[in-house]
Parts: C-alpha cells; structure tokens; sequence
C-alpha cells in the first residue's frame, strides 16, 4: 500500500485504526480499513478526530455470487474524508447474515438516513438507531431488494398513500413509448396521464397565482 502524507489526516486516522485492529488494503488508489464490527463505532470517532470529519455514505456489499469469494456474505462501507475531499478513506465490516452493526448516528447524526437505507436494502440492523425503519420501499414489501437472492421480475407496487407504479406503463412513459399511466399522486408530468387529477394551473395558463 502506498504510504499517505506523512502528518496527514490519512496517516493519522490509519494510526488509530491499527491499534484498532484494523486491516489496512488498497485497490486502484483507494484504501480501505477493515474491522472487528464492535470496534466501527470507535472507528468513526479515531477517523473524525484525525481530521476525517466528513461521513457522505454507509452502502452495503452482498458477495453471494461473487466469484472466490471466501469471507462473510455481507461488507457495510463507511465513507469517510476531509473537508478538501484529498484525504478520503473507506472502513470495512464484515457480517453473515443475520449479524447486526452498533449505529453510527452518535458520531454523524447524518448516518441516520444512510443507516436506513442499508437497513431497507440489505436488512442489515442497526443497534440504537432512534427511527430504524425502510426509507425507499413499501413497508409492506417483503424482503431486501439489493440482496442478491431478492427475486427479479416486475409487479404492481402500492404505496402507502395509495400512489402505484405499474412497471410495464412506467417505463413505457419515461421512454416515450406511450403517455403511461404512474399513479403519482398530485398530478403527473407533462405528456403522462394521472389518475389523481392534474397540476395546478400557473397565470400564464390562465390559473391562479
């Protein structure tokens, strides 16, 4: 691995996290630092106070069908860097199925929605989060869509405030094909039918203001 700026913020944090346990890599310029998952919260706080004081992201890694892959299925990533974006670093933990993470939201009060996301697409939970719910898909769909095992295929999906999206009509509108029909509640986009009615006219249509 290509040794960071000696008395950088990257060096420091990379400090912190080897008496950690931290497992340092890099690939194609990027480093990343895999950890124990009761050591992440400790993490975040060594990598804030070394000058990394930005977190823009948690995703989620299924290996399920990635081939040679040895390790646990799951891998949840923590982006972090500086305020000037030069010194950014990736931390790693690894989980089977079913293994939970401690939540971040104490360090960042911002992984608050990015842990919400991981939890509705992967079914990754956060311990102590204060609102862990889905944030993107229906309360009641059933299963984790970025999971590898979710099964493909298209069906009717009912909000529940009573919007729907019929994927075959959908598609059709947004590439032009046909007017479509989205059951986006409020109105629709020019060109696209609605079934709750239509946008609010402006004065140049003759509306009110």
């Amino acid at each position: 691995m290509t040794a960071p700026a000696a008395g950088g913020p990257l060096a420091a944090a990379l400090a912190s996290l080897a008496e950690l346990d931290g497992v340092a890599s890099e690939f194609k310029g990027m480093v990343s630092v895999t950890l124990p998952k009761h050591r992440i919260v400790e993490a975040l706080e060594a990598v804030k106070a070394a000058g990394l004081v930005m977190l823009t992201d948690i995703f989620g890694i299924d290996y399920l069908t990635y081939p040679g892959h040895r390790g646990k299925r799951f891998a949840v990533v923590y982006n972090v860097h500086d305020i000037s974006g030069a010194a950014r670093l990736f931390l790693r933990v690894e989980l089977d199925d079913g293994e939970s993470l401690p939540t971040a939201t104490e360090v960042w009060p911002g992984a608050n929605f990015m842990e919400r996301e991981t939890y509705d697409m992967f079914g990754v939970v956060f311990e102590g989060h204060p609102n862990l719910r889905k944030l993107l898909t229906p309360e009641d769909l059933e299963g984790h869509p970025h999971r590898k095992d979710f099964p493909l295929g298209e069906s009717p999906t009912l909000f529940n405030d009573g919007r729907f999206i019929d994927p075959p009509a959908f598609r059709a509108g947004l590439m032009g094909k046909d007017p479509g029909l989205t059951g986006w509640k409020g109105g629709a986009r020019e060109g696209v039918r609605s079934s709750h009615g239509t946008l609010p006219q402006g004065p140049e249509e003759g509306g009110e203001p």
